[in-house]
C-alpha cells in the first residue's frame, strides 16, 4: 500500500475537522461560512480569480461592463463555496429532508426515456449544485455518474461515499466507455458533465460563447452507438437554499451516416444548450475553470491568456 503525503494527510485532516463541525452547525450557517470562504478565496487565490475574469472577459467582454465582470466573478466564488459547504452538509440531513430541498419540472421526460428500454444519457454542467440531483433520480433508476477521482485518494473515498449516499454510483472516466455502455443495456441512467476543458487528442472543437472550445466527444459518440436517448439536466439554486431541477425535452437528431460530422453535430448542440443556461445565471457556473485553455491545431496565441486577453485581464482586476 503506497505511503500517504503529509499534504494528502493534512488535506484529509482539516476535512474531517470540517466535517465534524457541519455535523454539528446548522445547515444555514454551513452555507454562510461557505458564502464566506468562497469571497476569501476570490480575495486571496489571484491566480484562479484572474482565470475567472479572463474567462468572463472572452465570453461577455463585449456585452458587460468591467464592475459586472468582476460582479458576476465574485459571486461565482461565493456561490462555489456555498454548494460546497451544503453538498458536504445534505448527508446529515437525511433522504426526506434532502427531497423537501428540492422542486422540479419536465421529470415526465425522464420516465418517457426510460421506457424505451435503452437506458438514458443525462449531460449537464458544474452549475448550480449538480451533485443534489441524484437524490431525486436514483430512486427511479440505478444512476451512474461519470467522474474523474481527486488527486487525494483520501478525500476521493469520501467524495465516494457522499455520492453514495445520494444515490449515485460513480464510474471513472478512465476507460469507462465499457462500464456506461453495460449500464444502457440494463436501462440504467449515466450522468455527465461536459462543460470542462479536455486535452487536443481527446476532444472535438466547438462553439462556446462564440469561441472553439475543447469538448469530450465520448457523449456524444455513445448515444450514436447506442441510440440513448440524450436529457439535458440542470439544477437551480432558489430563494430559501432550496434548488430546482429542469428535465429538458431529449434531444432530436437524425444520424447523417457520417460518424465525425455527427459526434461534432450532437456535441456542438449540447455545448450550445449548456451556454444558454449559463447566460441566464452566469455566477451559478464555476468560471475558475481554463475552459478555452486547449485550442484547435494552427490558432495563434497561448490559449487562456492571449497578449490581448492579459491586457483586459490586468484592466478588471
Amino acid at each position: 500500500m503506497p505511503k500517504t503525503s503529509f499534504k494528502t494527510a493534512l488535506e484529509f485532516s482539516a476535512f474531517r475537522v470540517l466535517r465534524f463541525l457541519f455535523f454539528l452547525l446548522p445547515r444555514g450557517a454551513c452555507l454562510a461560512s461557505g458564502r464566506v470562504f468562497g469571497s476569501l478565496i476570490f480575495l486571496l487565490d489571484r491566480r484562479h480569480r484572474r482565470i475567472a475574469l479572463s474567462n468572463l472577459l472572452m465570453a461577455f467582454g463585449s456585452e458587460k461592463s468591467e464592475s459586472e465582470l468582476k460582479k458576476t466573478a465574485r459571486l461565482s466564488f461565493r456561490n462555489f463555496g456555498e454548494v460546497t459547504a451544503d453538498i458536504l452538509k445534505l448527508p446529515f440531513l437525511g433522504e426526506e429532508k434532502i427531497r423537501s430541498l428540492i422542486t422540479w419540472e419536465g421529470l415526465e421526460n425522464l420516465h418517457e426515456s426510460l421506457d424505451q428500454g435503452k437506458g438514458v444519457l443525462i449531460f449537464s454542467a458544474h452549475f448550480g449544485n449538480w451533485e443534489i440531483g441524484s437524490s431525486l433520480v436514483s430512486p427511479l433508476k440505478e444512476f451512474n455518474v461519470v467522474a474523474r477521482p481527486l488527486d487525494n485518494p483520501l478525500l476521493e473515498r469520501e467524495l465516494i461515499r457522499l455520492r453514495r449516499c445520494l444515490g449515485a454510483r460513480v464510474i471513472y472516466k478512465k476507460q469507462a466507455a465499457k462500464q456506461i455502455l453495460q449500464a444502457l443495456r440494463r436501462n440504467e441512467i449515466v450522468a455527465i458533465l461536459i462543460d470542462q476543458n479536455v486535452l487536443r487528442s481527446e476532444a472535438v472543437f466547438v462553439d462556446f460563447f462564440g469561441r472553439a472550445a475543447a469538448t469530450t466527444p465520448g457523449l456524444a459518440a455513445i448515444a450514436l452507438r447506442t441510440g440513448s436517448p440524450v436529457l439535458p439536466v440542470f439544477c437551480y439554486p432558489r430563494p430559501g437554499h432550496t434548488y430546482h431541477i429542469k428535465f429538458f425535452k431529449p434531444l432530436q437528431v437524425s444520424p447523417s451516416g457520417d460518424p465525425s460530422r455527427d459526434v461534432l453535430k450532437i456535441t456542438g448542440i449540447c455545448t450550445k444548450i449548456i451556454e444558454e443556461q449559463i447566460r441566464q445565471g452566469p455566477a451559478f457556473w464555476f468560471w475558475f475553470h481554463k475552459r478555452w485553455n486547449t485550442r484547435p491545431p494552427g490558432e495563434a496565441g497561448d490559449g487562456l491568456f492571449a497578449e490581448d486577453e492579459r491586457r483586459g485581464v490586468n484592466e478588471i482586476q
